[in-house]
């Protein structure tokens, strides 16, 4: 995030202006604290073992279940997964801890073979291979060798456990001289999961056979691609010799990560499916797939703006308005999108008096779902993060919510803000450049 000089009293001026500047302070320390961090990994920690979670998407809920599985504490830190949050989770590990687990994410290249001599992994676990942040990786094949740093960093005697649906991430398979675990819906995956079923709103089942063993799971998440998580958890946990059954229990009562396909129920019958902290295109069309197959009175749809949308968005938009107009009965646009979404869904057959404009306020936008929202109605958030379309859950549940950013960076989840409440009260927010 780049900010200007002369922008420094304005964030001096409010929590959470002074939350920005102690987060761009932390931002420029990370060379001296990715030399620290590597120097604690080579000598003190050296005997922990760690795995590092990395991939386009589904990289928190992986790295959240394989610890789960593993019986470590889920840090509520774990999900921050770059630059000096990442030395930060490096010498969060604790001489003598027996295993760690890592999730590390990518802007730019070059940027993953560094955390790989940061952390020196022991078992990596690629989820998927995706467009997200390709402006600067470049094409799909560019971010998957980008991403392929930290498995040819695994020593002969480490572990890549692969997602074996997917032939991007399957293609390190080459690139890596330690032992190869797949883990994924196909026939011949090492970790391979059958007979999924949703368990709306509980969660999912499926059947587990790993390493000659089988059990049937109930987790508490919602999707076919968050089975990655769970296999990838039972397949770290016995290559780390942990009994079966204890890892499907502790599975069985990990919660979804906030904002990604997560359940909530909202006064008066109502249930809210979040799934608003990233939009890109690939995480779109899978939240639809799960959408499609949940029982509902009426469902309905609030989508933001996709994140990275190449540069003509109108086919993009429009191939997702089509998706919603044949299985919602309305749709609400947040932000810039309206015509775009419209122009799509009035073409696959909804009516012009199912599309709302949600504005680009999280006030207006709850206002518009509470004049619509009946009881046994299910409501998919989806959008761009910096949007915190959170907000508008807040405000269906009844909160109290002063922030009406039509973007924002400071942190996640809103709720943990300190402006979400107060707003910001006639002071200035700073957006930075690559956020407008």
């Amino acid at each position: 995030m780049k900010y200007r000089l002369r922008d420094l009293p304005s964030m001096l001026a409010t929590p959470g202006g002074r939350l920005q500047v102690a987060e761009g302070i932390t931002y420029h320390l990370f060379p001296l604290a990715s030399r620290v961090a590597a120097t604690w990994r080579r000598t003190v920690v050296r005997r922990t073992r760690v795995v590092v979670v990395i991939g386009s998407f589904g990289k928190s809920t992986t790295a959240r279940c394989v610890s789960a599985a593993l019986g470590l504490a889920d840090h509520p830190k774990l999900i921050y997964n770059a630059y000096a949050s990442l030395a930060r989770a490096i010498l969060r590990i604790r001489p003598g801890q027996r295993r760690a687990v890592i999730e590390a994410g990518i802007a730019g290249p070059g940027e993953m073979a560094l955390y790989a001599r940061m952390t020196r992994p022991d078992v990596v676990v690629v989820t998927s291979i995706g467009s997200e942040g390709a402006p600067k990786l470049g094409t799909l094949d560019d971010i998957r060798d980008q991403k392929s740093q930290m498995v040819r960093a695994l020593a002969t005697t480490g572990i890549a456990v692969l997602n074996g649906d997917d032939p991007r991430v399957l293609w390190m398979a080459g690139a890596t001289r330690a032992r190869v675990v797949t883990c994924g819906f196909s026939v011949g995956c090492d970790v391979r999961g059958s007979d999924l079923r949703l368990d709306w709103p509980r969660g999912s089942r499926l059947r587990v056979d790993a390493f000659g063993e089988s059990r049937e799971i109930t987790v508490r998440l919602i999707g076919r691609h968050m089975m990655f998580p769970v296999l990838a958890a039972v397949a770290v946990a016995r290559l780390e010799g942990i009994d079966f059954d204890p890892v499907v229990e502790r599975l069985a009562a990990l919660p979804p990560t906030w904002g990604r396909l997560e359940p909530v129920e909202l006064p008066g019958g109502v249930t809210l499916l979040r799934d608003e902290f990233k939009s890109t295109l690939e995480t779109m069309h899978a939240a639809l797939d799960v959408f499609a197959q949940v029982p509902a009175t009426r469902r309905l749809v609030l989508f933001g703006d996709v994140t990275e949308p190449p540069e003509d968005r109108r086919p993009v938009y429009g191939a997702l308005g089509e998706r919603v107009a044949a299985i919602a009965d309305h749709l609400v646009v947040y932000g810039k999108g309206l015509a775009d979404y419209s122009s799509g869904a009035l073409r696959a057959g909804m009516s012009a008096a199912s599309i709302h404009d949600g504005g680009s306020v999280p006030q207006r936008a709850a206002g518009v779902l509470r004049e619509l929202l009946r009881p046994g109605d299910v409501v998919l958030v989806k959008g761009r993060r910096g949007q915190k379309l959170d907000r508008v859950r807040l405000l269906l549940e009844g909160r109290t919510v002063g922030c009406d950013l039509a973007l924002c960076d400071l942190q996640d989840p809103c709720v943990g803000c300190p402006m979400c409440t107060t707003g910001w009260s006639g002071h200035r927010a700073v957006l930075p450049s690559d956020l407008h």
